[in-house]
């Protein structure tokens, strides 16, 4: 399949889907890339909400893939020495209508981690109900921030918040479905491919849906999320967690099927669906166990 991906930063041409789930959105939309997002790094910060100075900002979202609502805008600090580690505890910023020069918000981001050794990032939350460009500029980071576009709804192919999950028969343990391995996971699949994504829909519990690849994913990120997936077991008793690779074998030269259905140009992914299969939140790029457990607690409130 061919996908074409447009950004306000770059115009990327055509290029096939496994090219861009390998290269990662950083590589292909110029923004400060995360080498290794597991990697341990230096010259950072301890405490309190000041950055150091000379810092860089990572952004860690998805560009092609924010619009309207709910915005989240995950973030992490590189300087000449690496990426910063631990950093502070809280950071501040402003979100800017960029094309208009007003401020739009001010925001407040936690320090977390996906555990020992990852690099820390900040997820920014805001509400912006107009398409248009903007700009997140963090206090004691870069004077012009970081530019993102919000685009149209009718834009997006992969099912967003508001959206019905879409049934799929995600390979599981009695049926790999083509998928081999099943689970890139080392030394041993991970335990959540009991259910078919069809299945565990029908369970009449949330659903929480996880796309990515441990052994491929090109930021390094896919192995951790999952990794504190497996280790919250109070998630696994309050909602069915499905997990689909994204390759059909470990050469991963093609594409699993999981991700023709979604349209997926980026991994990984992460989607919470209440009982009726309505997605309730999508996390995309990198996020905490937490996040995933917030929402499974909304739906209980």
């Amino acid at each position: 399949m061919r996908v074409r991906l447009t950004s306000d930063r770059a115009s990327i041409g055509s290029v096939d889907r496994r090219t861009v789930l390998r290269w990662g959105a950083g590589v292909l939309f110029g923004a400060p890339t995360l080498v290794s997002a597991c990697g341990g790094t230096s010259g950072g910060s301890s405490g309190g909400s000041r950055l150091p100075d000379g810092v860089q900002m990572a952004t860690r979202w998805i560009p092609t893939e924010l619009g309207v609502g709910t915005v989240r805008l995950p973030v992490s600090f590189s300087n000449t020495d690496g990426m910063i580690d631990p950093g502070p505890d809280r950071v501040f910023a402003d979100v800017l209508r960029y094309d208009k020069g007003e401020k739009i918000a001010s925001l407040v981001a936690d320090r977390v981690s996906l555990g020992a050794g990852s690099v820390p990032f900040w997820v920014f939350r805001v509400e912006l109900d107009e398409p248009g460009l903007y700009s997140l500029v963090v206090d004691g980071g870069p004077s012009d921030g970081a530019t993102f576009q919000l685009l149209e709804s009718e834009q997006f192919q992969v099912p967003r918040i508001g959206d019905a999950l879409p049934a799929f028969d995600s390979p599981t343990f009695d049926d790999s479905r083509g998928v081999d391995p099943i689970c890139s996971r080392e030394p041993e699949p991970c335990p959540f491919h009991e259910l078919t994504l069809t299945e565990a829909l029908a369970d009449g519990r949330p659903v929480i849906y996880v796309v990515g690849t441990p052994a491929h994913c090109s930021t390094g990120v896919c192995g951790p999320v999952l990794e504190q997936l497996i280790a919250a077991t109070d998630l696994a008793e309050r909602a069915v967690i499905v997990h689909a690779d994204v390759y059909t074998d470990d050469t991963a030269t093609d594409v699993a099927p999981a991700v023709e259905a979604l349209n997926l140009t980026f991994e990984p992914v992460a989607f919470v669906a209440n009982t009726a299969g309505e997605i309730v939140e999508r996390l995309d790029a990198v996020w905490n166990v937490d996040e995933l457990r917030a929402a499974v607690d909304r739906l209980s409130a």
